[in-house]
This record gives C-alpha cells, structure tokens and sequence, in this order.
C-alpha cells in the first residue's frame, strides 16, 4: 500500500501545479477585465464632461437656437408619448 501511494504522489503533483496555473491565469485575466473596465469608466467619464462642457459653451453662444431645438424636442417627445398612448389603449 505505501508503494501505491508514492506511485500517485507525482500524479498530484502535476494537478497541484496545473491547478495552480489555471489558478495565475484566472486571477490574471480578472485582473486585467477589471483594469480595463476601470479605464472605460474614467473615458466615459471624460467624455460626457467634455460633451455637457461643449453644450454649456453652445447654449451660451446661440441661446435662442438652444432654446428652439429644446422646444421642438419637446414637442416631439410629447406627440410620440401621445402616440404610444393611444395606441397601448387599443
């Protein structure tokens, strides 16, 4: 019996260190996902600043421009609400 178990001994040996690989290279891999979506997130993050910095500096050019695309977007935004209402009553 102990000649059996020295037998498997290697065996385990070789899981051990393949489980541990496996294991590097997960915790590697989430790693990085986690750096990546980290960076998206600042990106992101500049990015609508800079578009609500760019708005800011066009509402304060053309205000009255500014404040006949608001109208007419909510207009439209008002007669699709109507619509869809209309016909969910259907």
């Amino acid at each position: 019996m102990p000649a059996n178990v020295l037998e498997k001994a290697p065996a385990l040996e070789d899981a051990y260190r393949t489980v541990s690989k496996m294991k590097t290279a997960v915790s590697d891999a989430v790693e990085d996902g986690v750096r990546s979506a980290n960076q998206a997130i600042r990106q992101t993050r500049h990015a609508a600043e800079d578009a609500i910095h760019d708005v800011k500096h066009t509402v304060r050019q053309k205000p009255f421009e500014s404040l006949g695309i608001a109208f007419a977007a909510g207009v439209l935004s008002g007669g699709l609400f109507t619509w869809i209402g209309l016909r969910c009553r259907r």
